[in-house]
């Protein structure tokens, strides 16, 4: 029951930084140490279906309960009001997880395969936060073949970016132009199944069907692909998914917007930063 409770508090941290842009699911995913075990239940759901079922629904639950109850309050309130503050408790949550991931390399001589991998993916997830601004325009959704294929591909590349550590996939939406228009549909949906509005609920599916679909066919995949770097590089994998993380808090503060800072928003901030890195290391915790 305690695994329960505790994989339920997972799942929420996971869907709050999947809708929040700049922060990445994978990232909070191996900074509270079930990446691995996310990726084998993924990739092996038959043979390991009891294990995967026992992982899956309380994280699915806690991801769902996170975009139902807070992600509105987080990029609404919070957000706008405290950024500050607010990214630095992320940040905290994201270093929480350095040492988990560390231990997966420390003792290995460091060669120059790995130093490239770390290079490079750090300067990916920073250039993706450089070239991400202004990209929250909502794009056409309107009901036709070219747009399900669209929203069944960004879904895919959604997916792909919210199981790979250190890439945001709400950051990657908003440069594709679908972020707007997935989270306000969902708040639609959410909206229409509070009022029990059967028709108002069934004009979302539309959007949300085929962007969920592409979602799992994307997860399915991508964590595929990683299963087979990590078995066959696992050194380099693990330096690059370390690259993706170190460069995370980076990527947020390019992104924050701060109109200004004063010496207690500082000093809340420290304590918010401090608070998340304690919370990121009794979650990962096994």
């Amino acid at each position: 029951m305690k695994e329960f409770i505790i994989n339920i508090l997972r799942g929420m941290v996971i869907g709050i930084a999947n809708v929040i842009p700049g922060v990445s699911g994978g990232t909070m995913m191996v900074s509270m140490g079930i990446y691995d075990r996310l990726i084998l239940v993924l990739t092996h759901f038959i043979k390991r279906m009891k294990e995967a079922v026992a992982l899956l629904v309380p994280i699915l639950v806690g991801m769902l309960l996170s975009i139902a109850i807070f992600a509105k309050i987080f990029s609404e309130f919070l957000f706008p009001r405290f950024p500050l503050q607010t990214n630095l408790f992320f940040i905290g949550l994201i270093l929480g997880g350095l040492p988990v991931i560390y231990g997966k390399v420390r003792g290995n001589t460091i060669r120059l395969p790995q130093i490239i991998a770390f290079v490079l993916f750090f300067v990916m997830v920073v250039g993706f936060a450089l070239v991400g601004e202004g990209g929250g325009s909502s794009a056409d959704i309107s009901f036709s073949v070219g747009n399900v294929v669209k929203l069944f591909g960004v879904g895919i590349i959604a997916a792909a970016t919210m199981v790979i550590p250190g890439v945001s996939g709400s950051m990657i939406m908003m440069i594709l132009g679908y972020y707007n228009t997935i989270i306000d549909t969902i708040n639609d949906f959410i909206n229409a199944l509070k009022a029990f509005d059967i028709n108002a609920m069934l004009n979302t599916f539309v959007v949300l069907v085929p962007f969920g679909i592409g979602v799992l066919v994307g997860i399915v995949a991508v964590a595929k692909l990683i299963e087979f770097m990590l078995k066959k590089y696992p050194l380099i994998t693990y330096w690059a998914i370390i690259g993706l993380i170190v460069a995370s808090p980076f990527a947020i503060l390019i992104m924050m917007e701060v109109s200004s800072v004063g010496v207690v928003n500082i000093l809340t901030g420290i304590v918010l930063l401090a608070a998340g890195f304690l919370i990121s290391l009794k979650l990962g915790g096994e």
